[in-house]
């Protein structure tokens, strides 16, 4: 058998009925599921690069995260600075902060450069020291990124200065072959997400950022929140009401199945929104102790999982010394999801 053959066998199974399929091709093309209005969140403080000593290697760290929301459909990302309040950078230049000067600035630049649909990045983001390596990042190829082989009803657009035949409107890129026109009038370089009009491709509305996900049933992408301090990834929430269910680790909290013990997934556990808190390489209980707010409280040390609902431990008995946050966030969410998978 030539290589070709055994290399086309590889790529072809059988289904149920003994039919083969072609599996050389992507099938994961995006179907609306019911539309959802929970949310899911998760953080993450900025000493997760604390370990980077070069550019290639805190973006090969941020990229592996914005991939991990984006596989697990996490809605929002809070970046909170766990680091002692004496050593923090102050008089930052945001024009030309880098990784090893402010960790938090660059894990919030890179990853809105990951979410933000590739076609506009150029017209919306200006050229800044951290992006000098973006182009080793993966893409996240994620439903609001266009793709020829898919056709969704919602789209992510840059409106543009140009004006619409009709004389009114705004003209906005939607990253296809040709431009929408949307009644509404906005200034050029405002990104907004539109809705196209079934009976006419060329004609969109615009709709709230949150339609796509709660309307369509499509994952959006994530927003991204920098807070101060842990205690500010609460009080700070942008959800009304707040977090109603959060989940903080550690090596020192309790493992997944009995903190959240096999249930039918009627019985699944009830949250509007829910958040997931992973520690960098000292422990969420590092970020505590440089909290002025939780030392108020009393709420250091042992007592940081008095903070959360739940105190787990994603991987007891690790076989190595350590767990990097970014591989914490692949191992958590998957072992995770059985919290809210099938709601």
């Amino acid at each position: 058998m030539s290589y070709y053959e055994q290399d086309r066998q590889k790529k072809r199974r059988l289904t149920k009925d003994g039919d083969y399929v072609d599996t050389s091709k992507p099938t994961a093309f995006f179907h609306p599921v019911r539309g959802r209005d929970w949310t899911l969140s998760i953080a993450v403080p900025g000493s997760v690069l604390s370990t980077c000593r070069r550019d290639d290697q805190r973006t090969n760290v941020v990229s592996r995260i914005a991939r991990a929301l984006s596989v697990f459909n996490i809605d929002e990302v809070v970046i909170f600075d766990d680091s002692p309040l004496e050593s923090r950078a102050t008089n930052v230049d945001p024009a030309s902060y880098t990784g090893d000067i402010d960790p938090c600035g660059y894990l919030d630049h890179l990853l809105q450069y990951l979410e933000m649909p590739p076609f506009m990045r150029r017209t919306l983001l200006p050229l800044h020291p951290n992006l000098k390596a973006a182009g080793l990042m993966q893409s996240l190829d994620i439903p609001s990124h266009p793709h020829p082989t898919d056709w969704l009803p919602y789209c992510e657009g840059v409106t543009t200065a140009g004006v619409p035949n009709s004389g009114s409107g705004t003209i906005v890129d939607v990253g296809r072959k040709e431009p929408v026109t949307i009644g509404d009038e906005v200034p050029p370089k405002t990104r907004i997400t539109v809705k196209i009009d079934p009976n006419d491709p060329s004609i969109a509305e615009p709709v709230d950022p949150a339609a796509p996900r709660t309307e369509g049933g499509y994952y959006w992408g994530y927003s991204v929140r920098r807070c101060k301090t842990l205690s500010a990834v609460f009080e700070e929430c942008a959800y009304e009401g707040g977090y109603d269910l959060s989940i903080g680790t550690s090596e020192r909290g309790i493992s997944i199945p009995e903190a959240f013990p096999d249930r039918k997934k009627k019985d699944n556990v009830n949250f509007n929104h829910l958040l997931i808190v992973f520690g960098g390489p000292r422990g969420l209980e590092y970020a505590a102790e440089n909290d002025p707010s939780l030392h108020e409280m009393g709420i250091v040390r042992g007592k940081t999982k008095e903070l959360f609902d739940h105190w787990i431990n994603i991987l007891p008995g690790q076989g190595s010394r350590t767990i990097r946050t970014e591989e914490a966030l692949f191992i958590g969410l998957a072992c995770l999801r059985k919290i809210w998978d099938g709601r």
